[in-house]
């Protein structure tokens, strides 16, 4: 029963595109945990009369596949360079147009009203913080940037084979965070911009070490076949004028 329910919760978690786009439009193919930030930032350049902008949000590997199978994007926003470099060597980027936008943080998060105390580092019994039958709710660790961001850190703080065995691996960052604050899972390991999203229902334990993981870079590009307007929209979200929409979400932007 509990893992019916996980997988519905994951289901539920999956973000679709916003609405119908028409061949003019600039179609952006964005990570999961980019949707508050970006959805200001779009609403703040559609407020000013340019393109028009559609956004579809997903994990970074399900984005990149689509790409290659043809989905018509004309901006990537990947949440890792992994993924980015994978539609790049397909020949599926317009060179020159790529660079790196934003960086992240990854954090422990729990329920509102859970007991679990931080900080998170070496020597945490992480076992006993999620019980009996709990699961750490992470990104898929194979593909999903934050699950794998959230397993090397695990991995160098000594903490994966307490968890190995006891994760709720999701399709993206944003179903992690749906399963944590839905009370489904005691512990998850998430984006700090989601933690800031979803304050109501959930609340931090403890931030990994910064040099516990990789870099946590969104790199942007423009795809092969970006429309004309892509180029405009993409230059404003390198600007100083969209920069607080990025910041405010918890977001570092990147010279």
């Amino acid at each position: 029963m509990v893992a019916r329910r996980l997988l519905l919760i994951v289901a539920a978690a999956v973000v679709i595109a916003s609405g119908p786009a028409r061949a003019q439009d600039v179609v952006v193919f964005a990570a999961a945990s980019m949707k508050n930030a970006l959805d200001d930032a779009v609403a703040a350049w559609r407020g000013r009369g340019r393109a028009a902008v559609k956004v579809s949000y997903a994990a970074s590997p399900a984005l990149a596949r689509q790409i290659e199978q043809g989905a018509p994007a004309s901006v990537f926003l990947s949440a890792d360079r992994d993924w980015m470099d994978h539609v790049a060597k397909a020949g599926l980027i317009r060179a020159g147009s790529r660079s790196d936008l934003l960086a992240n943080a990854i954090v422990l998060v729990a329920p509102r009203d859970s007991k679990a105390r931080g900080p998170v580092g070496r020597g945490m019994d992480l076992a006993a913080m999620l019980g009996a039958d709990g699961r750490l709710a992470v990104g898929q660790v194979a593909s999903v940037p934050a699950g794998k961001y959230a397993k090397a850190a695990l991995e160098n703080l000594g903490l994966w084979p307490q968890v190995q065995n006891r994760l709720a691996q999701t399709e993206n960052v944003r179903a992690a965070l749906l399963l944590v604050s839905r009370g489904e899972t005691p512990l998850g390991i998430v984006y700090a911009t989601d933690a800031a999203a979803d304050t109501s229902r959930v609340r931090v334990v403890g931030a990994f070490p910064a040099d516990s993981h990789p870099p946590i870079i969104y790199p942007i590009a423009l795809t092969r076949d970006a429309v004309p307007a892509a180029e405009g929209f993409l230059a404003w979200l390198r600007s100083a004028e969209a920069a607080p929409h990025f910041e405010r979400q918890g977001f570092t932007r990147l010279p």
